[in-house]
């Protein structure tokens, strides 16, 4: 018999991603139809060759992806069955409102350059990606009663794809789209400033496209200030580092910057020196503004419970902590206001706690 999870209310996760959440069991399948190897033929084996237990670097971690997103990347049938199976994964944990990102390039064939996980040119487009992506959230959002948007991800070694990042949320942005971000490898000297990525993020402010961006997980303080200062982002994906700048973490405290929080995956890809605290636990003592996320629930072997799990029982968080997180993750959600207002009415009732007037101004 599973346990109970550790915090059995409904539950906002802000910050996950897509191909970093697909079954081993629809990997396998696709791998063996479309005649792709894989390094194991059993969704046992397959979980331990890509799944993590204990911490490696980050560039040990991306590399995981090579292992199967060639089985799903290119294939459109493929693309839509994961987003739906996404969020099947997300109503068993408890979720009622999820944001959930991926960048359409890396799961295309065609006009992408280059073609990644070395595939053949095919004629999947990153536009009609995010088309099939938007489709099989919302059948799922309709079979399984959880309500999910999506962002689009801007690769930080990838600069001349941001343009058209930013171009597919506007044209996307009443599908399913709320948000661009910029992900991937932090340490790539200099990728916050690339002119590819700075002009998608001038684009999207001034068409009203909100923007968040992974910035202090293994980067410096200095990239989060590089993405609040340059990018005009308006939450931190992770943001442990932001802590070294005393000035910076006051600022951001005073300014109610949203940190999006992976404790779990922060262990397992050395983000997090587990002989120091955690940054979360600062973030709780001050009370900041910060959710709890899985990011890459596949490789990480993880649930949303791991997460509530691992703070609970070794950082000390308790039930007021985690109501007062996920309604703060609802506030922070990139949902228009009338829909925040919906979505925090809902958690008010399930929480059994007092409504506060005007909830939604951040």
């Amino acid at each position: 018999m599973s346990q109970p999870p550790v915090f059995d209310k409904p539950k906002v996760e802000l910050h996950v991603h897509l191909d970093g959440a697909i079954k081993p069991e629809t990997i396998l399948y696709y791998a063996e139809r479309r005649g792709i190897p894989l390094p194991a033929n059993t969704v046992e084996e397959l979980r331990d060759i890509i799944g993590m237990d204990k911490p490696l670097s980050l560039p040990e971690f991306l590399a995981k992806f090579d292992y199967y997103m060639p089985a799903i990347a290119g294939d459109r049938e493929a693309v839509k069955r994961v987003a739906y199976e996404f969020v099947e994964m997300k109503a068993k944990e408890g979720v009622v409102y999820v944001e959930v990102r991926y960048s359409p390039h890396l799961l295309a064939n065609s006009k992408v350059e280059p073609i990644p996980w070395n595939q053949a040119e095919g004629d999947l487009t990153p536009d009609e990606v995010v088309f099939l992506v938007s489709q099989g959230l919302q059948e799922g959002e309709r079979d399984f009663q959880v309500k999910v948007r999506s962002i689009l991800c801007c690769m930080r070694h990838m600069p001349n794809w941001s343009p058209e990042v930013v171009e597919l949320c506007k044209k996307y942005r009443n599908q399913t789209v709320v948000a661009i971000d910029l992900a991937g490898d932090e340490t790539l000297e200099g990728s916050t400033l690339f002119s590819g990525h700075v002009e998608a993020y001038e684009e999207a402010v001034k068409s009203g496209v909100h923007r968040t961006v992974h910035a202090g997980e293994v980067g410096s303080a200095e990239v989060v200030e590089q993405a609040v200062n340059i990018l005009h982002t308006e939450r931190i994906g992770h943001g442990y580092h932001t802590l070294e700048d005393a000035t910076l973490y006051e600022k951001l405290l005073k300014e109610n910057m949203h940190f999006e929080v992976c404790p779990w995956s922060s262990y397992l890809t050395g983000a997090w020196n587990p002989d120091t605290p955690h940054a979360v636990i600062r973030f709780k003592d001050d009370k900041a503004n910060y959710s709890l996320n899985t990011d890459d629930p596949l490789i990480f072997k993880s649930t949303i419970d791991t997460d509530y799990q691992m703070v609970k029982t070794q950082m000390g968080f308790t039930e007021d902590e985690f109501i007062r997180l996920n309604i703060n993750a609802a506030k922070s959600s990139f949902l228009p206001d009338n829909e925040k207002e919906e979505l925090l009415d809902q958690l008010y009732e399930a929480y059994q706690i007092p409504q506060p007037t005007s909830q939604v101004s951040k």
